[in-house]
């Protein structure tokens, strides 16, 4: 399971809509972000990720007949916030987890820090004067 795979982008696109304008190249920027962040983490960690992504595709198999990547946007918006306000923590966790690294990885992106007109810059306040 990679951060490419259609899972990762449904949920991506659940969490920001406007992820789904996207293109290839685009996509291949947030995920190398949440790749490098990915890859800084403990294996355990990773191995975690994966099989939490796995098993995101999986679950809604049980409710709604289709995998996670296969659902209409409302059907996979209501699977993941029943997900975010279940009553397993680990569940929360992961799908939090999750959704932290997707908002790192759009907003990561200089294009989209451009959008939002954020102007980070080393000596703080006094590069705004």
């Amino acid at each position: 399971m990679t951060l490419s795979s259609p899972v990762f982008r449904a949920v991506a696109t659940c969490v920001v809509p406007e992820a789904s304008r996207f293109d290839a190249a685009q996509w291949d920027e947030m995920a190398a972000i949440v790749a490098r962040a990915v890859a800084a983490r403990p294996r355990v960690m990773q191995r975690q990720l994966a099989l939490f992504l796995i098993l995101l595709e999986w679950f809604p198999l049980v409710r709604y007949g289709r995998r996670l990547s296969r659902l209409g946007p409302a059907r996979r918006t209501k699977f993941l916030d029943r997900l975010q306000r279940s009553r397993l923590l680990l569940l929360r966790r992961g799908f939090w987890g999750v959704r932290t690294l997707v908002l790192m990885g759009y907003y990561g992106r200089p294009a989209a820090a451009a959008e939002i007109g954020y102007r980070a810059d080393v000596r703080g306040w006094e590069a705004r004067r």
